[in-house]
Order: structure tokens, then C-alpha cells, then sequence
């Protein structure tokens, strides 16, 4: 692995290089109507809603922040209004990037092209990308892909529109829902788990474990 140099260095970029901050926006709204136990039940039925608004048909990401808050709020017995959820979804384009990534991102990128691949809407992203420090050689949306990860849809249009395959790129995400699993099973021999501490390790699907991004220019030997 560390002397693997792809063609290019492939990011999940909410909850990677952005710090994503749903369970704060819903603290946010919610946290004085709930005691620290039902807050954190609702922030774990809350990223689990949003998965499963994304399994489907690709839809706006606006209406998945809705139907997923919605239904948040009806499993806990919390009073929901169409503002809340707009007042979350603005919020995304505001997030700005965990501080160990702006430097260890500017160090690969001028050896290897960047590359993300996010789950946010084309009217999102670029703000969120500015805030990043680095230069990106490719920024695709599940809008584009006209599917969400971890569908492989959302993989494969990124593969088209690089003109690669799985053996020439190198994905790095801290979700194994959203994007490792989904890489092993198309047959992306080379990731990176970013442990930002959202889920367990699983070394089924076969990775290098950083603790941030700073320690990505090892992986490949920069």
C-alpha cells in the first residue's frame, strides 16, 4: 500500500474533509426539548433516516434532510415543522473542514489529482470544496450521478467520467456505509479509513487506517 501511487486520490467529502455537523443542527433545534439520552437516540435515528432516504431513486438532497428529519421526529415524539428542516439543510454549505485536513490534503494534491465524490447537491458543494485549502482536480455530486452513494451508481459515474477503473484509484472516506463497503464490493483494492470516530473498524473490506488526513502523504509515499 505505501507504494501505491494511483491516478488519482478519490474523497467522500462531508464527514471526511468537512466536518459534518447534522447531530449539532439538531441539538440545535431539539436539545431543549430533550434530555442528553433522547438527544442522543434522536441524533442516531436522525443519520439513519438519511440513509435510508438515500437507498432509492435519486431526489433532491433538500428532501431527504426533510423526510429524514420528519421522520425523526415522529419515532421520538418530537413536534416537526418544515422550517427545521430547511434550517438544516442551509446549513451544510456553511461547513467548513476538520483542521487536519487543509494540510494534508495541499501536500498529496501536488503529487496526485484530487478527487471528490460527495453526496451533496451542485449547488452545495463549492462552497464547502473552497473551504478545503487544496486543489481538486474533479468534484462529482450525487445530482450528477443522479444516485447517492453507497449505490454503486454514484461510484461508477465517477469511474466514466475519470475514465478509470477501480485499480487506479485510491478512496479515502471515515464511513464504511457510505463508501467502503461499497468500494470493496466494486473492486477498489486500495482505501483509506479515516477513523473521525462515526463508526467501528471493519477490517473485512481491507483498508489503511489514519487517524486524519495528515497522515495520508504517508500512505503513498509522499
Amino acid at each position: 500500500m505505501t507504494t501505491f501511487r494511483p491516478k488519482y486520490i478519490t474523497f467522500d467529502c462531508h464527514g471526511t474533509l468537512i466536518n459534518f455537523q447534522m447531530a449539532e443542527a439538531a441539538r440545535d433545534l431539539y436539545g431543549d426539548r430533550l434530555d442528553e439520552p433522547a438527544m442522543l437516540q434522536f441524533i442516531k435515528n436522525f443519520a439513519a433516516y438519511r440513509l435510508d432516504e438515500i437507498m432509492g431513486d435519486w431526489k433532491p438532497y433538500a428532501d431527504v434532510v426533510h423526510n429524514s428529519l420528519e421522520r425523526t421526529c415522529k419515532r421520538n415524539g418530537v413536534a416537526f415543522k418544515d422550517e427545521d428542516a430547511q434550517i438544516v439543510y442551509e446549513r451544510v454549505p456553511t461547513w467548513g473542514p476538520h483542521a487536519d485536513v487543509p494540510a494534508g490534503l495541499a501536500k498529496v494534491a501536488k503529487e496526485i489529482p484530487l478527487v471528490i465524490l460527495s453526496n451533496a447537491m451542485d449547488a452545495q458543494i463549492p462552497s464547502n470544496v473552497e473551504k478545503l485549502g487544496a486543489p481538486f482536480h474533479a468534484v462529482y455530486t450525487a445530482q450528477q450521478a443522479n444516485a447517492y452513494k453507497p449505490r454503486f451508481q454514484a461510484f461508477e459515474y465517477m469511474f466514466d467520467m475519470l475514465g478509470c477503473g477501480p485499480e487506479d484509484i485510491l478512496h479515502c472516506s471515515s464511513s464504511f456505509r457510505y463508501d467502503l463497503m461499497s468500494a470493496h464490493d466494486l473492486g477498489i483494492k486500495n482505501k483509506v479509513w479515516v477513523n473521525r470516530g462515526h463508526e467501528p473498524a471493519n477490517p473485512y473490506y481491507g483498508y489503511v487506517e489514519i487517524a486524519d488526513i495528515s497522515g495520508l502523504p504517508g500512505v503513498v509515499g509522499l
